[in-house]
């Protein structure tokens, strides 16, 4: 992400109404706990209710290198993404790490690389699609996941989209299954800036398409694009009552929470933050880019967890019917450094990917983590 010196104070949160909360200062992080965590039931996030971080019950993998995306399975493993290599590491339900394999074609450089996983598996076989940077483009394959769990292989990619513009910098990444199932895919706008205005640009945009690539029925232009006016989106994710979620870096002053609608044009980059400028739909929630820099999001109930790289901290943001929000709350401010990627898992916990070997962060001597934190019930 590209920082610029910052025009406006940037100690703290400013939410939708404007309400300041506290900043928390980094301080030393602990060492992280076991790597045997247990898998076993915490609280259950049902299809209501509001849900706020517990405490951190393990450590399922370490010795990562700059880490992107996970992806949970559904014996209890997970698939991660480690951008600089371009490989996809499997983690056994028992604790096991080992190299699926690399996807080819990745180039990384700056920013880019491989970025997000996205898994499908309502077939024969399981397809594991992933975002990645190529020589001249951003582009989506999918690739079998051949094999049986403890041993997967990857099979022979197969591009779904390219042409998505790529640069050192701003090249989005997140992939996700929405609750209709199809692929919503998050682009940046590879600094060309009036390509988030275009609305026949692949950058700047939320993409929904079908798992062959073609526009998924039902966009609202019937294209590819599903929003617009979009810099940087990393995260994406749909609280129980099905909105859709995504985090977004600003520039300067404000990174963003916005609830996403179809056809919606988010300003970028006219505007930056809660603008009130007609035509445009402002976020619901906006940080100070100190204060977060937000990359990939998770929802349990009616809240939404936002993972903080510079800003090094997991926010719970309660979500409204009406799309409003409450104040986000900020957890482990520091404690472990920058946070990638958070995934919410049946178990009632939440997964949570730090990024400290990325060339930005301070690695500690077990590399980077994946976390598992409980999950309580808020009061």
């Amino acid at each position: 992400m590209t920082r610029h010196p910052s025009r406006a104070a940037i100690g703290c949160l400013l939410v939708v109404l404007i309400t300041a909360s506290g900043c928390s200062a980094t301080t030393p992080r602990p060492a992280p706990p076991s790597q045997a965590a247990t898998m076993g039931p915490s609280a259950s996030p049902t299809s209501e209710g509001r849900w706020r971080v517990g405490k951190v019950t393990g450590t399922l993998a370490s010795g990562l290198a700059a880490p992107w995306s996970v992806v949970p399975l559904a014996d209890g493993g997970a698939l991660v993404s480690q951008r600089d290599d371009g490989a996809v590491l499997e983690l056994t339900a028992d604790g096991a790490l080992h190299e699926v394999g690399a996807v080819p074609g990745v180039v990384s450089g700056g920013e880019s690389g491989l970025h997000g996983l996205a898994l499908l598996t309502t077939g024969d076989t399981p397809m594991l699609f992933a975002y990645f940077g190529a020589a001249d483009d951003n582009r989506v394959v999918r690739m079998p996941l051949d094999g049986e769990p403890g041993s997967f292989g990857l099979g022979e990619p197969e591009v779904v989209l390219d042409g998505i513009p790529r640069a050192n910098t701003h090249d989005g990444g997140r992939l996700a299954f929405g609750p209709d199932g199809y692929l919503y895919v998050t682009t940046g706008d590879a600094q060309q800036r009036d390509a988030a205005q275009d609305p026949d640009a692949l950058g700047g945009k939320i993409l929904r398409i079908t798992e062959d690539g073609a526009p998924a029925p039902g966009n609202p232009w019937g294209t590819r694009v599903w929003s617009m006016g979009h810099r940087n989106v990393q995260g994406i994710a749909w609280t129980a009552d099905g909105a859709m979620w995504a985090s977004e870096f600003g520039q300067n002053t404000w990174d963003e929470l916005n609830r996403i609608e179809p056809g919606a044009n988010y300003g970028w980059p006219l505007v930056e933050g809660i603008a009130g400028r007609e035509g445009f739909v402002d976020p619901v929630a906006q940080w100070a880019t100190s204060d977060a820099s937000p990359s990939g999001i998770a929802a349990a109930g009616d809240t939404v967890f936002v993972a903080g790289l510079r800003g090094e901290r997991l926010w719970q943001v309660d979500t409204r019917a009406d799309g409003a929000v409450d104040d986000p709350i900020p957890a482990f401010a520091g404690e472990y450094g920058r946070l990638r990627d958070v995934v919410a898992v049946p178990d009632g916990s939440l997964w949570v990917l730090t990024s400290n070997t990325d060339g930005r962060g301070s690695p500690g001597p077990d590399g980077d983590l994946l976390l598992r934190v409980e999950l309580v019930p808020a009061a």
